[in-house]
């Protein structure tokens, strides 16, 4: 893992105790709310429905034990009780107290976190692929990369009130588990003749508009990056949008001027910047790379698992992913629990994670684009364990990317944007689908849930997607299907008028029946959807 040297700290240091400072004259009533919100945005805080919302970094979605336990603390002394995983791999909290929050970011930097550009029209926390550094198909570990780019993205002086909000993401594999291409720039590292680069892929996102990024760039070296990085924000900052915040994002300047010109934009600004020399030199990224080494693995450990209790057995064909070190696996903790609230773990909960990771997981987590927890160093010898121990706290459901492995957003309950609540209608799915040989013969089936048009739940990237809207004062659920954020990106459409909140869980039933009686062997749900179209989905839910 990467550890802060004296220059992050006194960074993260100094911004507490400003931020320290304008609460205080927040408080007093020196400063109005509409001087106020742009301050705290920048510091992570927004304001909701009920309370303060405070959104923690969690850069590439990575994390100590240490770390971990400082999530718990704050879920217990400052909110209540539990901390919301999302899908940018941070954590929020939703009942923060305005007076506490200085306090709270006082208390993350003392483990190496704050919540600086988690909110703003900023670049936002670098997202990557949670099996980065162990999954045996992977270029290279995408971690340093993406570290690279959250120095060189923090406080950038061009890049901190850019049109709209920006998102990076950077992954190392064909298979994409981060939604790359869903991002207002994606990078995927390639070898070509035995050199690492980088495709750039530009102009994706969800909201009102959504987007695939097409590809700006097949190939860009390593020592180039930051500089053709540089070269897409900055035409995108200097023609993007200010006039209407719909219409600000960089997939609406890509597609007001298409992928063929902005791409020369980009080019001719790169030439320009290269003379200028901002790549760090390759001894930078060598020793940033230092910090994401192997572990000392062990070596000569059994791979046998004992598949003896049915309960166990079931949890490791569905949660336990192959590691590219003999005698290791990468262990999947679902926060998706029969009935729960997706995303969400309590303080006790995340003390647990906490405890493994240290014991068992060579002291590292993982947060994923899915709102779950990976453990990325598990021998296959302590699978048992670690899985005993997730059950006696509700936390060892076996339904990796089944049906109720829901990505929701808060919904109505918390966000003042939102239309309509999906944490009932998330839950109300998970329990009509609950059982487990139910959902194993559904297969894979990605379901995601969005309160509102901002589509903070993916909800056009479902194979299933669900967007809640206000239909003359009621909460009305529009039904999409054919979405997909993995490499096979795709926008789900939708499927006609929306129904309300116990019709759209019957209409979801329908929707899988109609994959159960139509699918040749081995189609997952988005496959047979691909092959047949809408027609035979639209007909039985409309007749």
């Amino acid at each position: 893992m990467y550890r802060y040297d004296q220059y992050d700290q006194s960074i993260v240091e100094a911004r507490v105790e400003e931020f320290r400072d304008q609460t205080k004259r927040r408080l007093a009533g020196a400063l109005t709310e509409d001087q106020f919100k742009p301050i705290r945005l920048m510091n992570g805080l927004y304001l909701q429905l009920h309370a303060y919302m405070l959104r923690v970094a969690v850069p590439y979605g990575t994390l100590s034990a240490r770390q971990m336990r400082m999530l718990a603390h704050i879920a217990r002394k400052y909110d209540r009780d539990y901390g919301h995983f999302t899908t940018r791999q941070n954590i929020q909290y939703n009942w923060i107290k305005l007076e506490d929050a200085p306090d709270i970011l006082a208390e993350l930097a003392t483990v190496e976190m704050h919540a600086i550009q988690t909110s703003g029209n900023c670049i936002r926390n670098i997202s990557s692929d949670q099996y980065a550094g162990v999954a045996a198909e992977e270029v290279a570990d995408p971690r340093p990369w993406a570290e690279l780019l959250r120095q060189w993205s923090s406080f950038h002086p061009e890049f901190t009130y850019l049109p709209r909000k920006f998102k990076i993401c950077v992954i190392a594999t064909q298979e994409d588990r981060a939604a790359m291409r869903l991002h207002d720039i994606g990078i995927e590292l390639v070898k070509r003749d035995d050199v690492v680069g980088a495709r750039i892929f530009a102009g994706g996102g969800m909201g009102r508009t959504p987007m695939v990024a097409p590809e700006i760039k097949d190939f860009v070296a390593e020592d180039d990056l930051i500089s053709y990085v540089e070269a897409c924000l900055r035409v995108y900052n200097r023609y993007g949008r200010r006039d209407n915040k719909y219409k600000a994002r960089v997939k609406i300047l890509i597609h007001a001027l298409g992928a063929d010109e902005y791409r020369r934009q980009v080019e001719e600004e790169f030439a320009a910047i290269k003379q200028l020399a901002l790549d760090p030199p390759k001894a930078e990224l060598d020793r940033i790379r230092s910090y994401f080494a192997d572990p000392a693995y062990e070596t000569g450990l059994s791979e046998e698992i004992d598949r003896s209790d049915p309960a166990f057995a079931l949890w490791v064909d569905q949660n336990v992913k192959s590691h590219k070190q003999a005698g290791y696996a990468i262990v999947n903790i679902s926060l998706k629990p029969t009935g729960g609230i997706p995303g969400d773990a309590s303080s006790a909960q995340i003390d647990l994670i906490a405890d493994l990771a240290e014991r068992y997981s060579l002291d590292e987590l993982r947060v994923t684009h899915a709102q779950n927890i990976v453990l990325p160093y598990v021998k296959k010898a302590d699978l048992h364990t670690v899985w005993q121990a997730l059950d006696n706290v509700g936390l060892a459901e076996a339904n990796l990317d089944l049906i109720s492995d829901i990505i929701a957003c808060p919904g109505l309950d918390y966000c003042s944007l939102a239309n309509a609540r999906s944490i009932p209608v998330a839950q109300k799915i998970a329990e009509r689908f609950a059982d487990p040989a139910r959902q194993r013969d559904l297969g894979e089936l990605k379901l995601k849930i969005s309160g509102c048009i901002n589509a903070c739940g993916h909800h056009h990237a479902g194979h299933i997607g669900i967007l809640g809207v206000d239909r003359r004062g009621k909460e009305n659920f529009q039904l999409l299907l054919g979405g997909s954020g993995a490499e096979d990106a795709s926008l789900g459409s939708i499927t006609g008028p929306g129904f309300d909140e116990d019709g759209v869980v019957d209409a979801i039933e329908k929707v899988t029946d109609i994959y159960v009686r139509e699918r040749i062997e081995g189609e997952r749900f988005l496959d047979t959807y691909r092959r047949l179209g809408m027609k035979p989905f639209k007909d039985a839910l409309y007749g």
